[in-house]
């Protein structure tokens, strides 16, 4: 059954909490999922939640601590001793212990290494400390499953059985060479069909997909997502197999990268979630404001130059919002399907040329089908025939070129540097209310002779 997690419930544990009933709490806590307790404690103040998880084995609170949110973790150890800490620590796979450790001081995440009881952990740890968090080898843990490639199936069943206790999931056999050269990958399957003396070197696919170590994060999760692989091994310049990615790191890489470039387009600048302070969320969403704003006056100070045109023809101003959201929408709407396209690195790039020829089309058959209705509205509400040719005019000319804009403006963000997501928020809604005011305005001096 599904843990739902509601105020009142949240209340029962914290009276058990208040009356100190360790017997009632396990009890609660029992029958949930390691994640669930997690959400519980970002409802409790950090002394409730220290308490609580005090109370559970060594193995559920090292689940719960790797599965919090960072900043959550990072300020919830606060109240832990370095030597509390390391005893979860002992449980984590390595790329887990090495975010937990970046998240802490220098002093306590020295002091926690030199607690731990297994000193191969600590190995694993120093290894991957010196990696930046968005490459490869900051993403991969050392814990794995390899065989010699000279070794027989019997040789390596007995390996496997010693190796696989301390790793968590093993979804195949790394093969190498005597000096740690990655030369394939071998499946349980294989193994477990194969007779015990038969040779590896005759049953490993040659044929394996890695990474080195220098690869950025989202190159890997293209990687993983392509092949459907549910682990990737990594090695160094030299070919040396050094650890492995696995999938639920990568699902992190992804939905990271998701959210970012939603916020991105959202005109949300920054890592920033909805309960974070209030000045957080102010700084990130800001900055765009500001510039939705300035865009906004222009866009007034610009319609105040065609006053004149406006006491002559009030009519035209009915249809002035039609014009911004239209371009807007355009815009927004054209550089998501951009963005979509760059993101795809499993094709061949399509040229610059064919995407122009393509919005063109669209947006032809877009404008005629959207100016034919204002047209015909017009119309019908006994507008005058000029006024409705140049709105529907307008309106033509607003979707090609809020189109042009929105496929323009990501491909040259991309090739200057600059994240393209920011394109679909108020940089192209902006531009283009300035563009189509220019263009309502401008074909009604042509057409009304203003």
């Amino acid at each position: 059954m599904t843990f739902e997690l509601t105020q009142l419930y949240v209340d029962h544990i914290q009276e058990l909490i208040e009356r100190e009933d360790s017997a009632a709490i396990r009890a609660e806590m029992e029958n949930l999922f390691a994640a669930d307790i997690t959400s519980l404690l970002y409802e409790l103040e950090t002394e409730s939640a220290k308490f609580l998880i005090s109370q559970l084995n060594i193995e559920t609170g090292a689940a719960i601590l790797a599965d919090m949110d960072r900043g959550e973790r990072r300020d919830f150890l606060k109240a832990f001793t370095s030597e509390e800490i390391s005893k979860f620590v002992n449980l984590f796979d390595s790329d887990d212990a090495v975010d937990l450790l970046n998240e802490q001081p220098i002093r306590v995440r020295e002091e926690v290494i030199a607690l731990l009881e297994d000193r191969e952990q600590a190995r694993f740890i120093l290894d991957l400390l010196h990696y930046d968090e968005d490459v490869a080898g900051g993403l991969m843990q050392k814990e794995l499953v390899k065989a010699n490639v000279n070794w027989t199936v019997n040789q390596c069943i007995e390996e496997l059985r010693t190796q696989a206790e301390d790793v968590e999931k093993v979804y195949a056999v790394y093969v190498v060479d005597d000096f740690g050269k990655l030369h394939g990958i071998l499946s349980l399957k294989k193994i477990v069909l194969a007779h015990k003396n038969t040779k590896i070197e005759s049953l490993y696919d040659k044929d394996v997909i890695f990474v080195e170590t220098y690869r950025p994060a989202e190159e890997v999760a293209e990687l993983m997502r392509r092949y459907d692989l549910d682990a990737l091994p990594v090695v160094n310049v030299q070919g040396k197999l050094l650890g492995r990615i696995t999938i639920d790191d990568i699902v992190d890489v992804i939905t990271d990268q998701a959210s970012s470039d939603t916020l991105a387009m959202a005109g949300i600048t920054g890592d920033v979630e909805e309960d974070d302070s209030i000045w957080q969320q102010t700084k990130a969403r800001l900055p765009w404001l500001l510039v939705g704003m300035m865009g906004g006056i222009l866009a007034a100070k610009f319609i105040s130059f065609f006053e004149g045109d406006l006491k002559i023809i009030p009519a035209m101003a009915a249809f002035i919002p039609i014009i911004g959201s239209t371009g807007g929408n355009v815009g927004i709407q054209t550089s998501s399907l951009i963005l979509q396209g760059l993101a795809d690195k499993t094709g061949l790039d399509t040229s610059l040329g064919q995407r122009l020829i393509r919005m063109f089309a669209v947006a032809f058959i877009n404008g005629l089908i959207i100016s034919a209705i204002v047209f015909g509205f017009n119309m019908l509400i006994g507008n005058e025939l000029q006024l409705a040719m140049v709105v529907s005019a307008a309106l033509m000319s607003v979707v090609f070129l809020a189109s042009f804009m929105g496929t323009l403006t990501p491909i040259v963000l991309e090739k200057i540097g600059i994240n393209p997501a920011v394109a679909s928020g108020p940089f192209i809604t902006t531009a283009n209310d300035l563009i189509g005011y220019g263009v309502y305005f401008g074909l009604a001096h042509l057409l009304l002779k203003l």
